[in-house]
């Protein structure tokens, strides 16, 4: 019956049985035997792993490293670069050794902060235990910070959103900047304690008038509601920028912010090298970024929306506002108006902290 719906002659039927009885358990699975086949490029070739390591050794200097000194290290580069030492191996190849030696696609990692100050560690004590003082005391603690400024107009925005298949969002080529448009500052308040944000928008410089002029927007508008019995406020700032602790324009303005709040107000910068540290770096800023993820900011009234719509299951609330006055650079702050400030400098580290009260 098998050899005619086979058509196999009755002979070799009955050498397949002949097998089948002989043997008695059927092999599955594998085919080839163990240790068949061509062996391995790195087994065959006994110098090819040690070559391959001094080409990507980072700590490797002189040939055969020269050639790849300058040259990005991609298994095409390696292959080429391991045939000129006599190695005859495919780019697939080079990958399989390069696994086999640990080594994987590694991308750079911001990890080293350069020098650190003596008083690093301490200054972060320090502005802790101010901060939870005056939490404890319910008093108003915000960080503040300016976000990256941003190109207004149809450019490119990094990130992912999900559209229809093939059908990306057009955006310009070149990011140059728009004569007419700009570029955005926001400016952001965020409140540690209520976990709420302020972000102020502004379209022409970033100067210390502007960075206390978000701060006094958010107190009008939602510190003083939610600290109404507030004596005092305490700012975590970094060392540099529009708020750093060396800018004069920025303790002028803050003596006038407290002479119109009628309460002190106490600053406490980060050390310098730190900013990531600052809270508003990831409790605030983190955020909108990744709500903006992809979106082209084509206008500064698109750029609003999407901050004031940022929120997180923890609860945060943003609200957002265009700062559209005009705030020029290079404002020239005399001697005397230094010494009209009523600022009194901390016990430790007065350059970093200190506290301005109302004249």
């Amino acid at each position: 019956m098998v050899a005619r719906v086979t058509g196999m002659a009755r002979s070799t039927i009955a050498r397949g049985i002949k097998e089948l009885e002989q043997k008695p358990k059927a092999e599955t699975g594998r085919v080839r035997k163990p240790g068949g086949g061509r062996k391995l490029r790195r087994v065959q070739d006994a110098t090819l792993l040690a070559d391959l390591r001094r080409l990507v050794d980072p700590a490797t200097r002189g040939d055969p490293m020269r050639i790849l000194l300058w040259t990005s290290k991609s298994l095409r580069h390696l292959s080429v670069a391991l045939e000129a030492r006599g190695h005859k191996v495919s780019p697939h190849v080079v990958a399989d050794c390069l696994r086999e030696l640990g080594y994987s696609l590694q991308a750079n990692r911001k990890s080293r902060e350069g020098s650190q100050h003596m008083d690093r560690n301490a200054q972060f004590q320090y502005l802790n235990d101010q901060a939870t003082a005056f939490l404890a005391a319910s008093q108003p603690v915000i960080s503040v910070d300016t976000k990256k400024k941003e190109l207004v107009g149809n450019y490119k925005n990094n990130g992912q959103e999900w559209r229809p298949k093939a059908g990306p969002e057009a955006v310009n080529v070149h990011d140059f900047i728009d004569p007419k448009l700009g570029r955005a500052v926001p400016y952001g308040v965020y409140d540690i304690t209520d976990n709420k944000g302020w972000v102020s928008v502004g379209t022409d410089h970033d100067t210390a008038s502007f960075a206390v002029h978000a701060i006094g927007r958010w107190w009008a508008a939602m510190g003083h509601q939610r600290y109404p019995q507030a004596s005092r406020l305490m700012i975590t700032a970094d060392g540099g920028g529009s708020n750093g602790y060396r800018v004069r324009l920025w303790k002028i303005e803050l003596q006038a912010l407290a002479d119109r709040l009628r309460i002190p107000i106490t600053v406490c910068h980060l050390p310098p090298g730190t900013s990531k540290w600052n809270k508003i770096e990831h409790r605030l800023f983190s955020f909108i970024t990744l709500n903006w993820r992809g979106k082209p900011l084509r206008s500064f009234r698109t750029i609003v929306q999407l901050i004031a719509a940022t929120t997180t299951t923890t609860g945060l609330k943003v609200r957002a506002e265009l700062d559209e006055n005009k705030y020029p650079k290079g404002a020239k702050i005399s001697d005397a108006q230094m010494a009209d400030i009523q600022l009194l400098p901390h016990s430790f580290h007065g350059d970093w902290n200190y506290t301005i009260s109302p004249r």
